[in-house]
């Protein structure tokens, strides 16, 4: 450490604020606040040892920069906004940073929309949730969909429409697009909609069946039937729910589990007395123990999202008491933090506090069924470790049209979906997989070897031994020697279980029993690869096929082409015309009608 902590301690100041440690290219290695500025960073210099990982962050400090903020609750929210945009890696850190999605109610609308929603929550309206995953959030919106029949359609499509459209056949929609149901009857179902996502199910069950009992003597049998079978979907959604009694509050209890250096935080989400489910976390732990860890946690996970009215946590944290004033600060409402609490809310956390556990278990289960994956196939190739960073090339096409090639990358926690690629192939003859592979590799290992990506330990190609042979030409022509490369090419029959692996230094293909951990692996590398492909293929495809080859002509604006369609009749005419007959067309000079004419029948 070339840092000098004396005259930088000396002279920092004791006021609330936040201070970044600073690495020898100056990133970030750790974002922190303080009370005092000058008693915190103290702390890391001076007195007593220190863990071992705040020691190895200490080891690489260069700088230390400060930045003195009015207030603690100043302090905290620049933390959190430092975290958020730097990432460090000493500090805890959150993996899945995507909103919560919520179900939206247009209730603005004369005929309102159910609809799934994740974003900013500032359309009119009423929003419900948060739900701690999408597909909880799609099986409420399903359910309130065939209690309720409530349109979920957009709006440009529920304009637009003559007759009911499918989900009006298979009752899921009563038909407000058509007025097949009257403003004031819809209302009511939204409201009773409401009701449910409310957590006021008993309150409503009063109310249908007060209806159903009017409708039958009023001889409306079939409303009656329909009001029955609504109330018993209500029955059964309360039914299969953990509901607290006279609850109205929303509530998240917090449960940390820490094994080791593994860390595991679940959330149970309770709405209106109704348990939502739960969400799992794995945090980075950065230099933090499992105390501060939870602090951590919090603080970049609430703010960053709306906070219910009340958390539990398994344990007091240092700072509670600030989080809980900035929170209710940025809320405009009453949060708090609770721990040591009995009765339904103890139930609760120790619900979160099993969630967690297991989420630990499985979590480890994963990882060692990874760990196994991977030394075997580092034993399958001769690799000298267990490979950390796995690429995989496919070459997707419909009979040459609109080659396009995949790379996936996969390591040891899975697939790094972030480092995918996809390369549109281009100026090759169609069905030509040698050269599409050759120009994906070319340009993928040209940025690797720029520094631009890290280098894989091994490759794996889609195909026999041709395709690996075009892989390795690739990698000895950009001098890259420390890739293991390998071809993955499917059995005689196509089946999961007889693929053959092809080694540049082995003529005859290597085949490896059904059940082995490399094979596997190597299976769901290559699908993944492969779905890759095909997904950005389609795409392609569809793309060109929505597009009209005249728009591909250089200085062919919109009314020159309608001109052109107008005067031949269609596209079938402007193909059969020639130069000269082109060129008679109001605007189109004879350079231009050349260059359609070559467009058309190039292409043609």
């Amino acid at each position: 450490m070339s840092f000098d902590p004396k005259p930088f301690l000396a002279n920092v100041s004791q006021r609330p604020g936040v201070y970044r440690m600073l690495g020898v290219q100056g990133e970030v290695l750790y974002v922190g606040k303080a009370r005092n500025l000058k008693n915190r960073l103290t702390s890391y210099f001076v007195g007593k040892a220190q863990a071992a990982k705040t020691m190895a962050m200490v080891s690489q400090i260069e700088n230390v920069e400060v930045t003195v903020t009015a207030s603690e609750t100043e302090a905290l929210l620049l933390e959190y906004n430092l975290i958020k945009r730097h990432r460090p890696r000493f500090n805890v850190t959150l993996r899945d940073d995507k909103s919560f999605p919520y179900l939206y109610i247009s209730t603005h609308q004369e005929y309102p929309r159910i609809s799934f929603y994740r974003g900013s929550r500032k359309l009119p309206g009423r929003f419900f949730g948060p739900y701690p995953n999408a597909r909880a959030t799609r099986e409420t919106l399903l359910l309130l969909q065939k209690l309720f029949l409530l349109r979920p359609c957009s709006d440009s499509f529920f304009s637009n429409r003559s007759r009911p459209c499918l989900q009006h056949q298979i009752k899921r929609c009563s038909g407000p697009c058509v007025r097949l149901i009257s403003p004031e009857d819809y209302g009511q179902d939204v409201a009773d909609a409401i009701k449910v996502l409310e957590g006021r199910g008993a309150e409503l069950i009063d109310d249908l069946a007060a209806r159903m009992d009017t409708a039958s003597q009023q001889l409306e049998f079939e409303r009656a039937a329909r009001l029955r079978d609504q109330i018993n979907g209500i029955k059964a959604i309360h039914s299969t729910q953990s509901v607290t009694r006279n609850a109205t509050e929303d509530i998240d209890a917090v449960a940390l589990v820490s094994h080791g250096s593994d860390h595991c935080v679940s959330i149970v989400f309770v709405r209106g007395g109704r348990n939502l489910g739960s969400s799992n976390f794995f945090p980075r732990p950065g230099i933090a123990e499992a105390g501060e860890l939870l602090s951590g946690f919090l603080a970049q996970y609430y703010l960053g999202r709306d906070a219910p009215s009340e958390i539990l946590i398994t344990e007091p944290i240092e700072d509670a008491d600030l989080l809980e004033a900035t929170l209710t600060q940025k809320m405009e409402r009453t949060v708090r933090i609770r721990s040591g609490v009995r009765g339904v809310r103890a139930r609760w956390l120790e619900m979160a506090r099993t969630n967690a556990e297991l989420g630990m278990k499985m979590r480890r289960a994963t990882e060692a069924t990874s760990a196994e994956q991977l030394q075997a196939l580092a034993d399958t190739f001769a690799l000298p470790n267990a490979p950390q960073r796995i690429e995989c090339f496919d070459v997707s096409h419909t009979m040459g049209e609109r080659t396009v090639a995949s790379c996936v990358v996969f390591g040891p926690e899975g697939a790094l979906k972030s480092d995918y690629r996809r390369f549109n192939i281009e100026g090759l003859a169609p069905g030509d997989d040698y050269g599409a592979l050759r120009q994906a590799l070319s340009r993928r290992y040209a940025r690797i070897k720029r520094g631009e990506a890290p280098m894989p330990d091994l490759l794996l190609i889609d195909g026999g031994p041709g395709q690996l042979a075009e892989a390795v030409k690739v990698l000895q022509e950009l001098e890259i020697q420390e890739v293991r490369v390998a071809g993955v090419a499917k059995g005689a029959d196509r089946r999961p279980g007889q693929e053959r692996l092809f080694l540049p230094e082995q003529p005859m293909p290597v085949l490896l029993p059904p059940d082995s951990p490399a094979l596997l692996l190597i299976q769901r590398i290559r699908d993944e690869a492969h779905r890759f492909a095909i997904t950005g293929h389609r795409a392609r495809r569809a793309k060109a096929r929505t597009q009209s080859i005249l728009e591909t002509v250089p200085g062919l604006g919109p009314r020159r082409r309608r001109e052109l369609l107008k005067q031949f009749g269609g596209l079938q005419g402007v193909a059969r015309a020639g130069v000269e007959d082109l060129a008679k067309v109001h605007g189109i000079s004879r350079k231009l009608a050349q260059s359609i004419y070559d467009t058309l029948h190039v292409s043609g």
